[in-house]
C-alpha cells in the first residue's frame, strides 16, 4: 500500500462552509475560457490577499448585497459572505405602497484590504448614500457598517500608504474627497478636488462619459482605470497616472477591444500570486448580464499593457483545480439546512416573517401576508442567477397549502419576464405559463405536487427561455411560449430563476418548494453542498469496486488517517464534509494506480464534531465515510 502524509503546511482547507476548496498536489495550470464567469457578474472589484483571491460585484436589489467570492487561482470561484443583508428598512427596499428598487439598490463596489481588514466602499442610487463596511472575517454576512456618507458616483476606496483615506469617483472629470483616518466621515477641511477634467481625453473625445472608477497605488504612482464610449469606438478602457495623488494625471488608451459585446472595460489590475500581473474587465453578454473576463498584463514604462490590446479567449493561470466551468456561484439546494445557502438573493428584502426552513423541514415555504397584482411586487422571491451558453433550472412545488387566487412558481426574472407556475382558482389547480403579465396557457393539474422547469439558452445571444411541467420529474411537456429575453435598464440584471409564491385575492396561503437544481441542461445537476446530490453511496462490504473507501481513522490532535482501495488508475480527490453538508475541506491524491493507498492530513483548525469524507475517483462521487473529528 502506497501512503501519502499530507503536512499541515500543503494542506488547504475552507474553514467556514465555503465549499470548492482547491486540491493539494503539484502545481499545475487551469485554462481558464473568458468570461471567468459566464454569468451577470459585472463591476468586479479583485483583490489579493495571502495567495488567494477575493472579489465583489453589482447585484443592485437583490439582498443580501454585494456578494464576495473567494478564489485560489482567479478561475475557480465561490460566494463566501454578502457586505450586508439590507441597506436599509424603508419602502422601496421592502416593496411596500408601490414604490421598489429596481435598477436601484447598490451598484459598483470597491474591495480593499489593510493591515488585516477587509474594507467595501459601495454606493446605492435608492438611498443616495455611500456605504462603508469591514470585516476581518470575510466568511461572515454581514460585515460592519464603519460610515455612511453622502453618494459618490462610481466610487473607489484609496487607502493610503501614510494612513490618509480618500474616495475617487465621477463621471467625466474624475474627483477626490478626503475621509477621516477612521473612516466613519467625510474629513472637514479635508481634500475635495478634482484630479482630472474628462477622463475619455485619452481616445481623442472631447465629450464623453468616463465613468467606473479604480484608484491604485503601484510601484509609487497613482493609476485611475475608468471606462468611457468614444463615438464610433466600443466600451474603452482609460488609464490615468501620477506620481503624487493631487498632482498632473496623464492618460493612455487601456483597452479597446471589438467583437467582445459592446467592448470589454471597466475594472483594474491585480497582482498575483507568483507576481505577475492580471487585469479584470467587463462585457455585455445580452440577456445574460454583464460578465468577467481575465486579461494578463504586463508593464511598458510604468505603464500596465492589457495583452497588447486584444482579448484572449482563454488564459492559463497557475491552479491545482483544473479546468474551470464558470458555475461557481449557482448551486442547486434541497434546503435540508438551517440557514439559506450563499448562492441565493432575495429579489428586495426579505420578509423574515413570511419565510421559512422550519416550517416544513426540507422546504422553502413562502406565505403571503397581503394580495400584490403580480410578481413583480411579491414578496420573499428568492433568486440565483442564470449561466451561459445555456442553463436549466428546476423546482419541485407542493401546492397544498394556496389558497383561491394564489400564483406559485419558477420565473425567468427581468423586466421582459417569463414564468410557468401552479395556479389555484376556487378549489381548482392548473399549471400555467405567463409572459410578462399575460397568462399564455393552462393545463388542468389534478395533483398538488408538480414539477416545473425554465431552459435558457444564451448561445450568441440567442437569448430563449423555454418552459416545461411535470408530473414525475422525468417526463417534461412543454408549455406555452418561447421567451424572448432582453437586458433592459428597468431592473439592470442579468435574468435570473426565481421561486414565488403571491395571492391575488386573499393573504395567507402558503407555497412549499421541496428542491431546486441548476445545471447545463435538464439533467445536469451543480451542487456545491450536498454529497447525497454529487451521488455518494455509503462504504461498506459490496461498496463500487472502483474505489473503495476502506477506513477513515481521526486521531489525536485531530490527525485524520484514511485508506482506500482503487479499482482502477484514476485521479482521487478526497472531500470532507460537515453535518451541514458543506465542502470544507479537500485533497487530491493526483493520478494513482490500482491497488491500496492511503493518506493522512492535519485537520486541526476545523472544530470538533461529526463529519462525512466523500471519496471522488476522476471527477464522479463513489463513497462516503463518516469520520469524527475529537481532540
Amino acid at each position: 500500500m502506497t501512503t501519502t502524509r499530507i503536512r499541515p503546511a500543503r494542506l488547504l482547507l475552507l474553514l467556514s462552509a465555503i465549499g470548492g476548496a482547491s486540491a493539494v498536489q503539484a502545481q499545475t495550470t487551469a485554462t481558464v475560457t473568458n468570461p471567468f464567469i459566464y454569468a451577470d457578474v459585472p463591476d468586479p472589484s479583485i483583490v489579493q490577499v495571502g495567495g488567494k483571491y477575493y472579489m465583489t460585484s453589482t447585484t443592485m436589489h437583490f439582498c443580501p448585497g454585494v456578494p464576495v467570492m473567494e478564489s485560489s487561482d482567479l478561475a475557480h470561484w465561490k460566494i463566501v459572505s454578502y457586505a450586508y443583508n439590507t441597506l436599509g428598512n424603508t419602502d422601496q427596499f421592502n416593496l411596500n405602497n408601490g414604490k421598489n428598487a429596481y435598477g436601484g439598490g447598490s451598484w459598483a463596489s470597491s474591495l480593499r484590504y489593510k493591515a488585516g481588514t477587509f474594507y467595501i466602499l459601495v454606493g446605492s442610487l435608492t438611498s443616495s448614500k455611500e456605504y462603508l463596511y469591514s470585516t476581518t472575517d470575510i466568511t461572515t454576512t454581514p460585515w460592519k457598517l464603519v460610515g455612511t456618507f453622502g453618494y459618490y458616483h462610481d466610487a473607489s476606496l484609496l487607502l493610503d500608504d501614510d494612513g490618509n483615506n480618500y474616495i475617487v469617483y465621477g463621471s467625466g472629470d474624475i474627483k477626490i474627497v478626503q475621509l477621516t483616518s477612521d473612516l466613519t466621515a467625510i474629513k472637514s477641511g479635508g481634500v475635495a478636488q478634482t484630479l482630472f477634467t474628462n477622463a475619455a481625453t485619452p481616445t481623442g473625445s472631447t465629450s464623453d462619459l468616463g465613468e467606473g472608477s479604480h484608484v491604485e497605488k503601484i510601484n509609487g504612482y497613482y493609476y485611475i482605470f475608468n471606462i468611457c464610449w468614444p463615438s464610433g469606438w466600443p466600451r474603452t478602457e482609460v488609464i490615468h497616472r501620477s506620481q503624487t495623488l493631487l498632482g498632473t494625471y496623464a492618460g493612455e488608451v487601456g483597452m479597446k477591444s471589438s467583437g467582445f459585446g459592446d467592448g470589454v472595460a471597466q475594472g483594474s489590475v491585480v497582482q498575483m500570486a507568483d507576481s505577475s500581473w492580471m487585469g479584470y474587465l467587463f462585457t455585455d453578454q445580452g440577456s445574460l448580464g454583464r460578465s468577467p473576463y481575465l486579461i494578463p498584463v504586463t508593464w511598458s514604462g510604468n505603464w500596465p499593457v492589457f495583452n497588447n490590446g486584444t482579448v484572449p479567449a482563454t488564459v492559463t493561470v497557475p491552479s491545482t483545480a483544473g479546468a474551470a466551468t464558470g458555475t461557481g456561484v449557482v448551486s442547486s439546494d434541497d434546503f435540508s439546512g438551517s440557514t439559506m445557502k450563499t448562492e441565493w438573493q432575495w429579489n428586495h428584502n426579505a420578509d423574515n416573517a413570511n419565510w421559512s426552513l422550519s416550517a416544513r423541514p426540507g422546504y422553502y415555504r413562502i406565505t403571503t401576508s397581503r394580495t400584490d397584482a403580480s410578481i413583480l411586487t411579491a414578496k420573499n422571491t428568492l433568486t440565483q442567477r442564470s449561466f451561459g451558453p445555456k442553463c436549466s433550472g428546476r423546482i419541485a412545488l407542493d401546492a397544498t397549502g394556496l389558497m383561491d387566487g394564489d400564483i406559485a412558481g419558477l420565473a425567468a426574472l427581468q423586466d421582459s419576464l417569463g414564468f410557468v407556475a401552479v395556479k389555484k382558482t376556487g378549489t381548482a389547480l392548473a399549471v400555467v405559463m405567463y409572459e410578462g403579465p399575460n397568462q399564455v396557457t393552462s393545463v388542468a393539474l389534478a395533483q398538488n405536487r408538480v414539477y416545473l422547469r425554465i431552459d435558457m439558452d444564451f448561445t450568441n445571444q440567442t437569448d430563449k427561455a423555454t418552459f416545461f411541467y411535470s408530473l414525475d420529474s422525468t417526463t417534461w411537456k412543454s408549455i406555452g411560449n418561447t421567451l424572448s429575453m432582453h437586458y433592459t435598464l428597468g431592473m439592470f440584471v442579468g435574468y435570473r430563476f426565481s421561486l414565488f409564491d403571491y395571492a391575488t385575492k386573499t393573504a395567507g396561503g402558503y407555497a412549499d418548494f421541496d428542491w431546486y437544481k441548476i445545471g447545463a441542461n435538464s439533467s445536469d445537476v451543480i451542487d456545491l453542498y450536498q454529497t447525497t446530490a454529487l451521488g455518494a453511496k455509503p462504504a461498506g462490504p459490496g461498496s463500487d469496486a472502483a474505489l473503495s473507501l476502506v477506513r477513515a481513522v481521526s486521531r489525536s490532535g485531530r490527525s485524520i488517517s484514511v485508506e482506500y482501495q482503487l479499482g482502477r488508475a484514476g485521479s482521487v480527490d478526497l472531500l470532507l464534509v460537515d453535518s451541514r453538508g458543506s465542502i470544507v475541506g479537500r485533497v487530491s491524491s493526483g493520478l494513482q494506480s490500482a491497488g491500496s493507498h492511503g493518506l493522512e492530513f492535519d485537520a486541526t483548525k476545523l472544530p470538533e464534531g461529526r463529519y462525512m469524507l466523500v471519496g471522488r475517483l476522476d471527477g464522479t462521487v463513489f463513497q462516503a465515510r463518516p469520520v469524527a473529528l475529537v481532540d
